[in-house]
């Protein structure tokens, strides 16, 4: 026996500002996700004013008034990737995929330093290299390489990791190469 699924009620103008209301306050989000959101909204549940809904001008509304900060959300997106070991890539990808503009991505593409370190605390935490139990073989050794390059690292960085003699060699190449400024 099919069950009498009711559909929602169409949307008025103050139900889409609260539906915004309540997504931004829930997730941290870009301009673009929000309107994304809103146009899913209003394609699920129709609208029911005489006015077209103008799911981008209320999006552009709420980042006037600070509810969405694109650019914080691009530096608080950037750092969580690089801290699990993500490279610059895969924080651009993801900034990407995320609606912020280039200029913005720009701003938060990471430093080579920070590069660095995403590399170095990919390589600790699923113990590739020197951090590893047993000697790589060749395809060991080339799992850990082509791992390390789908999480957005540089080959000559992804090597350079999992090649390292030491889990002290790699810290002080780390250290060392740290000084460029140049993401690759």
């Amino acid at each position: 026996m099919p069950r009498n699924i009711r559909k929602p009620s169409p949307l008025n103008p103050q139900q889409l500002e609260e539906l915004a209301l309540a997504y931004v306050a829930r997730f941290a989000t870009t301009r673009a996700k929000l309107e994304a959101y809103l146009a899913r909204k209003l394609r699920e549940r129709g609208w029911d004013a005489a006015l077209e809904p103008d799911a981008a001008g209320l999006a552009a509304r709420f980042a006037e008034a600070g509810y969405v900060d694109d650019a914080a959300f691009a530096r608080m997106k950037a750092d969580s990737l690089l801290r699990r070991g993500y490279g610059a890539r895969r924080v651009g990808e993801a900034l990407r995929a995320a609606g912020v503009e280039e200029a913005i991505r720009a701003e938060a593409a990471p430093a080579r330093s920070g590069a660095l370190g995403a590399a170095l605390a990919l390589a600790r935490r699923r113990k590739f290299g020197p951090w590893g139990a047993a000697p790589l073989d060749r395809a060991r050794r080339e799992k850990q390489i082509a791992a390390m390059l789908r999480a957005g690292h540089p080959l000559d960085m992804a090597r350079r990791m999992v090649e390292a003699a030491s889990p002290e060699e790699a810290e002080a190449w780390v250290e060392s190469a740290a000084g460029d400024e140049t993401c690759d």
